[in-house]
């Protein structure tokens, strides 16, 4: 089945607050112009500010100190709607695919803060790829939901 793209659109941020808040109004205005619904809006934004808080805790001087590439493509194929989330850095290179879960705490008392950023986002998106080309962290991330017309 062939996919008919409905639209894309390229941002770069800052590895800041302030550039994670800019990055989450741009997708929010890209979605809405191109009709993606507000629960599908949620996980790709919920993803977006996971991975950018990452990076920005995580990813060193080199994440910092350039600016961080999205990408947001749309599609229709058949009966779905896909978006992909690229994602590109200049940090540290990290896998995230490669990097096991932490067991979850059985009680509250074995809980810790943190760690469950990773679990999100393979829980939120419907695929994950990672390549490390050109210097760069290159994270895709592809959420599909069914066509509603």
């Amino acid at each position: 089945m062939t996919a008919v793209a409905i639209g894309s659109c390229c941002f770069a941020v800052a590895a800041d607050a302030a550039g994670a808040s800019a990055a989450s109004a741009w997708l929010a205005q890209a979605c809405a112009e191109h009709g993606v619904p507000p629960e599908q809006v949620y996980r790709l934004d919920t993803c977006l500010t996971e991975v950018l808080a990452n990076v920005i805790a995580h990813g060193g001087e080199g994440a910092l100190a350039a600016p961080v590439a999205l990408t947001l493509c749309l599609e229709e194929a058949g009966n779905e709607c896909h978006a992909t989330l690229g994602i590109a850095d200049c940090g540290r290179p990290f896998d995230p695919l490669a990097h096991q879960a932490a067991p979850r705490a059985a009680t509250l008392d074995e809980a810790t803060p943190g760690g469950l950023g990773l679990t999100m986002i393979r829980n939120f998106s419907d695929h994950q790829d990672y390549t490390y080309r050109d210097r760069r962290n290159c994270l895709t991330l592809r959420f599909c939901w069914p066509l509603f017309r």
